[in-house]
């Protein structure tokens, strides 16, 4: 494993999907020690109206214990 999902604005391109894919399962192979076969990812597009009510709020704000990389937008951002 893992499974990384990513919620993203919608305007990219397939092809920058698949290489940003590409590098990630680069990266997780890098770091962790995974195999092609154990990763996964999922890219989904939400439309900028949607973002605070499907993904700010529950999935970054509402978890915020759990975060990396803080986003430089929102209740979060440093100031």
């Amino acid at each position: 494993m893992p499974h990384i999902a990513v919620k993203m604005f919608p305007g990219r391109t397939e092809k920058q999907k698949q290489e940003f894919a590409a590098k990630v399962v680069e990266a997780a192979k890098t770091v962790f020690g995974s195999s092609d076969a154990s990763l996964s990812i999922a890219i989904t597009e939400v439309k900028p109206a949607d973002w605070d009510a499907d993904v700010y709020s529950p999935e970054i704000a509402a978890n915020e214990d759990a975060l990396y990389k803080r986003p430089g937008y929102g209740t979060l951002a440093k100031s």
